[in-house]
């Protein structure tokens, strides 16, 4: 048992470095899909998704949503609905992401 204890222990880890890798993937999109584009120009969190993982993007659109709020924490971007500034940890449905103005 002492041996599938420590094999249990140990993925944990591994998931979540694998997790914040994919998050400062996620936030180096953003950031530069953001930078190819006009500076009015928004993005959709799957565009990053998408940039990170082309054939398995899906799977990624929560961590893009987490990675969009933490750029916003650090004032790089805005997340808008309708073209409104909203908070992305209450905002409900489809989201865009923009450089803060």
């Amino acid at each position: 048992m002492a041996c599938m204890d420590n094999s249990s222990a140990e993925a944990a880890p591994n998931a979540d470095a694998e997790q914040d890798d994919a998050g400062a993937r996620l936030e180096a999109a953003i950031l530069g899909l953001l930078a190819g584009r006009a500076p009015a120009s928004t993005i959709c969190p799957s565009d990053a998704a998408r940039a990170v993982a082309p054939d398995n993007w899906r799977p990624l659109m929560d961590s893009a949503r987490r990675a969009a709020a933490r750029l916003v924490e650090t004032g790089d971007v805005d997340v808008t609905q309708h073209g409104e500034v909203v908070d992305i940890l209450t905002a409900k449905g489809p989201i865009r992401i923009r450089r803060r103005r």
